[in-house]
């Protein structure tokens, strides 16, 4: 498949980092046997993926802004692009051992994401899509699922955990949820979860309590696939507010209805 320079750019980058997080990666179980070493490891393993990230995107493309999990926000001379990067979404499982983590990069221009690469180096999963292009997995075209039905799906979602988020809110809203569904996953990476609603893997997902480099990437990946992304309220407010739902347009409207009426309770 022939890629865009731009997401070649993005591809190269991403693959480079992930080269060296693959390598930490099987280094994390060696650590184990100390509370606070693999900690310390991975958040190194984080920071050097971000560096050799910015370093490979503004060798490329210098004047682009870059926002960063990590370094925060850096700003470029072109202020209309802006780099979204998480180096290491999924830090919890990468640092127990769980090969469920990945790499991600979207492109902000002006206030649309153009363009979004999710990569995990342990299963060399590569998720792409720019604006207009389509979505895909490994060069093949990817779509999002067909079911309609709620009994027949599968649903991703996070979870409040101990400091972060409303336990009760959270808790409402899974029983909401699970008593209509075939199942409900949560594999603690947002950008993986999302990238597996554009393949169709999963039918529907919600989370709360995100940043922008959690989403931006995925946004455009499950819209390419045809998917529909809002914020839980159902509007367009996802970066802002910090939490999102998605799925295919029937799921995700049943999903919003249940949300929604768990929220009031």
């Amino acid at each position: 498949m022939v890629h865009s320079a731009l997401l070649n750019v993005m591809i190269a980058a991403a693959r480079k980092a992930g080269r060296n997080l693959k390598r930490d990666f099987g280094e994390v179980e060696h650590l184990q046997v100390s509370l606070k070493g693999p900690a310390n490891f991975v958040t190194a393993a984080d920071r050097r993926a971000e560096e050799i990230l910015y370093t490979e995107l503004a060798k490329a493309r210098p004047g682009y802004g870059f926002l960063g999990e990590e370094g925060g926000k850096r700003a470029g001379t072109d202020a209309t692009n802006t780099w979204i990067v998480d180096p290491l979404d999924g830090t919890t499982n990468f640092l127990h051992g769980i090969p469920q983590f990945a790499i991600s990069i979207g492109l902000q221009r002006g206030d649309a994401i153009v363009a979004g690469v999710i990569y995990n180096p342990a299963s060399e999963e590569l998720f792409i899509a720019e604006r207009g292009k389509g979505a895909f997995l490994n060069d093949k075209r990817i779509r999002v699922a067909a079911r309609k039905r709620m009994a027949e799906s599968v649903i991703a979602c996070g979870l409040p955990h101990m400091g972060r988020g409303d336990l009760e809110l959270g808790r409402r809203e899974l029983f909401a949820v699970q008593e209509k569904v075939a199942g409900l996953r949560r594999y603690g990476a947002a950008a993986l979860d999302l990238a597996f609603i554009a393949a169709g893997r999963f039918d529907g997902y919600w989370e709360r309590d995100l940043s922008p480099w959690d989403m931006a990437a995925g946004t455009i990946i499950v819209r390419e696939a045809g998917g529909y992304i809002t914020d839980i309220d159902g509007q367009d407010a996802a970066f802002t507010k910090g939490h999102i739902l998605a799925g295919n347009e029937a799921i995700h409207h049943e999903l919003l209805a249940l949300l929604k009426a768990a929220g009031k309770d």
